[in-house]
Formats: C-alpha cells, sequence, structure tokens
C-alpha cells in the first residue's frame, strides 16, 4: 500500500523522499490526546481485531501535559525528519486536536519516530484514523488476524480536509426494512468512506419503522404489511411473505450513539402529508374519513405515489407533534440537528373532494389544495425551531414559500435547489438524474431490476454538486450533496449493497476532495485507485457490482423494472 492509493483522494500527498516504512509491531501503542480518546476507543478495537495487537493505552502522549493547548505537544512538529527520534521509543501511533486546523481537517504524518495524527476536532482526527487504516492495507479491515501478516505504513505526510459539510448517503427502511444490524454496518461504511450524514427514510404507505411509546399502532399495524410488489410498480409478480419491522427506541438510541461516536450526523425523516397510508392505517382517524373509508386501508402493498394522504386537521397536527416529541428526544440535537418531513408527492385529489378540506382552506385563507401542504410545512418548521430543530424537506416544500431556517433536499433535479439557495435557503443537492443509487449502473440485459437512468461508475465521479449557474453568494448555501437509495426493488442487504457500491465511492470522492471541473476529472486515476478499493470492499464482505458486470446471483431474471433510455435531463 502507497501514499497514492487513498480514497477519497486527500488534498496534499507528501511521500518521504527516501521511501521506507513504518513497521506496526505487537508492543505498539496509541497516545490520545484530550479530546480524541473516543478516537482511540475506536482505532484500538478496529486494528487490534485486525493485528491482534493490544495497541496499549500510552496516556496522554509526550509531550501533551498541561499548557500545551489543544493537545499539541513536541511530538507533532511536522519539522521532525524519520531520524528524529533514533534511540527513543515513542508511542507508535499519537493523536491530538490542533485548534488552528478547520474541524473536519486533519495531518497525518508517519515516520521512523511513529505516527502523529492531528485533527481540527475529534471529527478531523477520526477521518485521519480512517486514512491510517487504508495505509496498512485491505486486511486491516478483518475482524481477526491473518497469520504472518506484517503491518507497514509508508514514511510521508498527508493534508487534507473535506469540500462539503454535507457528505451523506440516504437510506430507505420503510420500503424494505432494514435490520437494525445491517444500519450500523452502513454507519461503518460510509465512515469507511469519510461521509458524515444517515439520513433515514422512516415512513411511507408501506411501512412505519420507528416506535413511537404513545402511538403503539404505527408499530404493531404499520410496520407491517401483507405482500411485496416483486420488481417494479408494472410487474404482474408478487412476493406473497408478509413484510416488516421496526426499530425499537433503544434499538434508535444505540444507532445514534454508534453513528455519534463515527462523527456521522443522522436525520430521521417522518413523511407528511403524503406518503402516509401506513400510518392511516394504523389510525384511520389521520386520513380524509369523509370521503374515504379509511378503516378498511391497509399497509400499502405496491409501490408508486398513492392518493391516501393526511386530513388538514389540528387533530392531526397534534398526533404528528406527538410523534416527532419522541423523535427528538431519541434523535437529541447534538447528532440530529435536522428533521426530515418528507413534503414530496403529495396528492391533491382527496383533498378536493373533501368538504372538511375545503372548510379548512377558507378559514385558512390559503391558496387551494397546494396552500394546505404548504401550511402543513410551515407548522412544523415553526414548531421544530421552536424547539431548536431544523426543518429539511424535498424540494416541494418550496412550494408555498419556507420559513428562513428550513432546509432544501434538491431531489427533482438542480432547479429547486437553485431557487432555494438564490432564496437564502440552505441546499442539500440529491439530484435524482445523477445519484440516485437505486438507478441502474448499466444498459445490459443481465442489470438486476433496471430502475431509470444508466448512472455509471464514471457518471457519478462527475457529479457536480454546485450548478455552475449560481451566483457566489447562493453557492454558499450548498451544504453539500448525499445519494439516495429507494428499495421498493431492493428486497435484502444485498440488493442494497449491488446499487450503492461501488458508485458510493465516487460519490465520496465527489463530496469529500477539491476536484477539478467534471469534464476534467481524472477518471483513470480514480479507477487505479478503485483496483485497490475493490479488495477493501472485499474484505468488508460488501456485494458490489464488479466492472464487469453482475454475478450470477446478483441478477433478477424476469423481474419487470422500469429503464429510461437516453441521457438524464440537466434540468
Amino acid at each position: 500500500m502507497t501514499l497514492l492509493h487513498l480514497l477519497p483522494h486527500p488534498r496534499t500527498v507528501t511521500p518521504d523522499a527516501g521511501g521506507g516504512h513504518l513497521e506496526l509491531a505487537p508492543g505498539a501503542t496509541i497516545a490520545a490526546g484530550p479530546g480524541t480518546e473516543g478516537v482511540a476507543r475506536w482505532l484500538r478495537r478496529e486494528l487490534g481485531a485486525a493485528t491482534g495487537y493490544a495497541f496499549a493505552d500510552a496516556g496522554r502522549g509526550e509531550g501533551q501535559g498541561e499548557g500545551q493547548g489543544e493537545g499539541q505537544g513536541q511530538g507533532s512538529d511536522p519539522e521532525r525528519g524519520p531520524g528524529a527520534a533514533a534511540g527513543v521509543q515513542p508511542a507508535a501511533v499519537r493523536l491530538s486536536v490542533d485548534g488552528g486546523l478547520a474541524r473536519e481537517a486533519y495531518r497525518l504524518r508517519v515516520a521512523a519516530d511513529g505516527v502523529e495524527l492531528r485533527g481540527g476536532s475529534a471529527a478531523g482526527v477520526f477521518w485521519g484514523a480512517q486514512t491510517l487504516r487504508q495505509l496498512l492495507g485491505a486486511d486491516a479491515y478483518r475482524r481477526a488476524p491473518l497469520p504472518g501478516a506484517v503491518w507497514r505504513l509508508p514514511y510521508g505526510e498527508v493534508a487534507d480536509a473535506p469540500r462539503f459539510g454535507w457528505r451523506g448517503l440516504m437510506l430507505d427502511v420503510a420500503r424494505h426494512f432494514m435490520p437494525k444490524d445491517g444500519v450500523l454496518r452502513y454507519i461503518d461504511l460510509l465512515a469507511a468512506h469519510k461521509l458524515n450524514v444517515l439520513h433515514l427514510h422512516l415512513t411511507d404507505d408501506q411501512g412505519w419503522r420507528v416506535e413511537i411509546k404513545r402511538y403503539p399502532r404505527l408499530t404493531g399495524v404499520g410496520a407491517w404489511r401483507g405482500r411485496s410488489r416483486w420488481g417494479h410498480r408494472a410487474s404482474p409478480l408478487w412476493n406473497e411473505t408478509p413484510h416488516g419491522g421496526f426499530y425499537a427506541r433503544d434499538d434508535i438510541r444505540e444507532i445514534v450513539a454508534y453513528a455519534a461516536e463515527r462523527h456521522v450526523r443522522v436525520v430521521p425523516e417522518i413523511d407528511l402529508p403524503g406518503h402516509s397510508q401506513a400510518a392511516i392505517a394504523a389510525y384511520p382517524q389521520l386520513g380524509n374519513t369523509d370521503v374515504v373509508d379509511t378503516a378498511a386501508l391497509g399497509v400499502w402493498d405496491d409501490w408508486g405515489i398513492n392518493e391516501n394522504v393526511l386530513a388538514p386537521t389540528e387533530a392531526v397536527l397534534r398526533f404528528y407533534e406527538g410523534v416527532f416529541e419522541e423523535l427528538l428526544e431519541l434523535f437529541p440535537a447534538e447528532v440530529s440537528p435536522f428533521v426530515h418531513i418528507g413534503g414530496d408527492e403529495c396528492p391533491k385529489a382527496q383533498w378536493k373532494a373533501s368538504a372538511v378540506a375545503q372548510e379548512r382552506i377558507r378559514e385558512l385563507g390559503v391558496d387551494g389544495e397546494d396552500g394546505l401542504q404548504s401550511w402543513f410545512v410551515r407548522h412544523f418548521d415553526r414548531w421544530l425551531a421552536e424547539r431548536g430543530r431544523r426543518l429539511i424537506g424535498w424540494d416541494e416544500i418550496l412550494e408555498g414559500g419556507l420559513a428562513p431556517g428550513a432546509a432544501v433536499s434538491s431531489w427533482r433535479g438542480y432547479a429547486g435547489g437553485i431557487a432555494a439557495a438564490e432564496a437564502g435557503h440552505d441546499v442539500v443537492m440529491c439530484p435524482e438524474q445523477q445519484v440516485y443509487l437505486d438507478h441502474r449502473q448499466a444498459g445490459g440485459a443481465d442489470e438486476p431490476v433496471p430502475i431509470g437512468y444508466v448512472r455509471t461508475l464514471e457518471d457519478v465521479y462527475r457529479f457536480e454538486p454546485v450548478p455552475p449557474k449560481l451566483s457566489e453568494r447562493a453557492a454558499s448555501h450548498v451544504l453539500g450533496a448525499q445519494a439516495n437509495v429507494w428499495t421498493e426493488a431492493m428486497e435484502n442487504q444485498s440488493r442494497v449493497d449491488y446499487q450503492v457500491f461501488p458508485r458510493l465511492a465516487a460519490f465520496a470522492e465527489v463530496v469529500w476532495s477539491t476536484l477539478p471541473e467534471p469534464a476534467e476529472r481524472d477518471y483513470g486515476d480514480f479507477e487505479a485507485r478503485m483496483a485497490e478499493h475493490y479488495r477493501r470492499l472485499d474484505v468488508l464482505g460488501v456485494d458490489y457490482r464488479a466492472p464487469g458486470g453482475p454475478l450470477p446471483w446478483q441478477r433478477r431474471p424476469g423481474v419487470l423494472g422500469r429503464p429510461i433510455e437516453g441521457a438524464p435531463p440537466n434540468v
């Protein structure tokens, strides 16, 4: 392994002119400066499993006593060369916080006297630790040591920092439930790629996945459906096995704590006022009872846009306030400052036919049915802001206007994000045409359940989160980007892996690294580094799409998808 095989690509890499390497031996230690104890614990656990070494605690480390400030000591001097500590047995790995660096930035130096890793915060140190792990080679990702393994780090320095503060992945656990262990695994995979946001799509028409104590039927009824469409919604095939599951309150607490230790924020999503049939099936009074027999509704077993939406009543607002009260307790602000309310794809037919909804329009003085949707969004925008949280929603929430603190996930293309940013709202770019990872990866007949446009590994590598037409002021409102994974056609972890990887590695480099304009990016260099990265994914047990195409067990012959031909529009 060399300094030149890192992914995402660092800002600067300086191999030592004389070459050489540092070999970690069984007596290697870790010295954790103030504020880095959690990173040391993670590093000791992960590298200890792979190497079999204990990585004993070396205390605060050389020169890290009182008066040194921010955990910097003599061992962090970048001018010390490989031979500066001749005859001395220092800690093999020294971690410290350096207040002179940006929060997620880090500096990693490997020399004869050991490893010096400094970060602008514990998060920066953690991202540097991920680089350190990469430098040890793919076997550093194993859960037990291989016989005869040798652990070598090349001499040199890496100076690095991310381009964006929001580097995310959205997992749809509502359409097909992902058990808790799978979510924890994906948090580790995000962290390994220096991604720092996990957006959990927790509710939809097809399932409610988070326990709400005051409303037990949300999971007692809403978490389970009798069967599932097999393939796209046009497919005539069905999986007749009942499907469901949910995260108990303590499961959520575990997920949040696990993510926090890895410096990953979790964004919970409770979808409203559309995509709500699972909730209505559990509590029929939430629906438009004057036009639909909501008591006859079950959890939806099909895919697509559902006509059964929430009723625009004060009682429904109070119900969802109760949901959000428990949600905020489970997702504390330090890990989850943003709360996603969906807000997309809300059909208005039931509101048009409902006397209750029409009377509500008159009472509120809003602009028809679209105004009712905006009323829902604005209510929870204020409600969340009063509790120190920020609302984020899909770009439809722009329709009708937003409060200043609300943010937008721009999914229908760039246009919503551009409008939001120019209006002064923060934006996360996730255009369907570019970074929806449920879209197919190639045009071949063997691609399993082919959905949407062809989005190859190279296409994702050339994705640009900041459209060139944005003004400089508006561009500052682009928090970053996330890739979205909708799971209607992904029935298990293996299918999710296949759709997500290796494209998530390309996406990670786009949002972390400072790259040239899309057409000028060196995809050949990225491909060369991917050769080593595939070995890491193999060790991690990721069922990715191989460069040559799907393997036999990854195919789904005869299961209908919905491929869209041609290049995606740049909208």
